[in-house]
C-alpha cells in the first residue's frame, strides 16, 4: 500500500468515525430530551353519601391532572371498582384510594397482590376507616391490622380545623424538605384503635403536634382533643405505601348550602408532603 493509499484510508476512516458520532450524540440528544418514562397513577373513588368526601375527591380529581402536567406523570381516575383486577393494575404504577376502599373480596384479593408485588399506594382520609358496625365494618383484617396497622377507627375532631403537624422523620422522602412543624389545612382528624406506635413495621413520618391542642371546636365535647398522640401520616415499611389522613374539607352544613368552606390542596407545605411522597411512590426504587 503506499504512502497516498494509507493517507486516503485513515481520511475514510476519520470520516466514519465523525459520521458515527454524530449519530450517537443525535441519539444520546434524543433521549435526554425525551426525559425518564412517566409513571401511570390510577386512582379509585365513590364520591358518596358524605359531602365533605365528595368536595374532596373532586378537588382531588382537578389538583392531581395539574401536577401531572408539572411532575411528568399520567394521573388517571375511576369510580368503577370493578377496574381492581390484576390486569388492570398491571398499567399502573400508582394505586391511590381518594375516599373508600374495596368492599368486593375479589378485589381485595387483587389488590393485595398488587402491593405483595411490589405495587405503590397512596390513601387519603376515609380509605382506612372501618367501624363495626357501620357501613364500613372491619372485615378485611390484611388491610386494616397488617397493611395499615391502625385497626378500627375510634373517634374524630369535629368541626375540621387546621393543626400543627410535627414531622417525625426527616430522612424520608415525602417529608425531607418539610419544616419541623407546619400548619395544615382544616381537616377531621382520625384516632385509631392500635397504637401504631407499638408496631415494628410501622413508620410514623408525622403527628399531631401539642401545640395543637385544644383541637376541635365541638360542640360535643368528645369532639375536642386536650391531650394525646396522634399519628396523621405513616408507611409501613414492609410496602411501598403512604397514608395521609388529611382529605376531609369543610362544608357548610349548618345552612343546608353544602358549600364547600375550606379545600385540602390550598396548603403549599402539605402540597409539597403529597407530591414528593406520590413521586417517591412513582418512582423505580421498590423499597425505601
Amino acid at each position: 500500500m503506499t504512502i497516498t493509499e494509507r493517507k486516503k484510508k485513515k481520511i475514510l476512516q476519520a470520516i466514519i468515525f465523525c459520521i458515527t458520532f454524530f449519530y450517537w450524540m443525535q441519539i444520546v440528544h434524543a433521549q435526554q430530551k425525551k426525559g425518564p418514562v412517566p409513571f401511570k397513577v390510577i386512582a379509585f373513588y365513590t364520591a358518596q353519601n358524605d359531602q365533605a368526601h365528595i368536595s374532596f375527591v373532586h378537588e382531588a380529581n382537578n389538583w392531581f391532572p395539574a401536577m401531572a402536567k408539572q411532575y411528568h406523570f399520567i394521573y388517571d381516575s375511576t369510580s368503577n371498582w370493578n377496574n381492581l383486577n390484576t390486569a388492570f393494575l398491571s398499567q399502573y404504577q400508582v394505586v391511590i384510594f381518594l375516599d373508600t376502599r374495596p368492599q368486593d373480596s375479589i378485589q381485595r384479593i387483587a389488590f393485595e397482590k398488587y402491593m405483595k408485588d411490589g405495587g405503590a399506594w397512596l390513601g387519603f382520609h376515609f380509605s382506612a376507616f372501618a367501624l363495626t358496625p357501620s357501613s364500613y365494618q372491619q372485615n378485611w383484617n390484611w388491610y386494616h391490622n397488617d397493611f395499615l396497622g391502625s385497626g378500627e377507627y375510634s373517634s374524630n375532631t369535629w368541626r375540621p380545623t387546621s393543626a400543627i403537624l410535627r414531622v417525625e422523620d426527616k430522612k424520608f422522602p415525602a417529608t425531607k424538605y418539610l419544616p419541623d412543624t407546619f400548619s395544615s389545612a382544616p381537616n377531621e382528624w382520625y384516632k385509631w384503635k392500635n397504637d401504631l406506635r407499638k408496631n415494628p413495621d410501622i413508620k410514623i413520618l408525622l403527628s399531631i403536634d401539642t401545640s395543637s391542642f385544644p383541637l376541635g371546636t365541638g360542640p360535643k365535647p368528645y369532639e375536642i382533643w386536650h391531650s394525646g398522640y396522634y399519628p396523621v401520616v405513616w408507611t409501613n415499611k414492609d410496602y411501598k405505601m403512604l397514608y395521609v389522613n388529611m382529605g376531609h374539607n369543610d362544608i357548610d352544613y349548618e345552612h343546608r348550602t353544602n358549600t364547600t368552606l375550606s379545600f385540602t390542596f390550598s396548603n403549599t407545605l402539605q402540597n409539597k408532603l403529597i407530591i414528593d411522597g406520590l413521586l417517591w411512590l412513582g418512582s423505580r426504587n421498590k423499597k425505601r
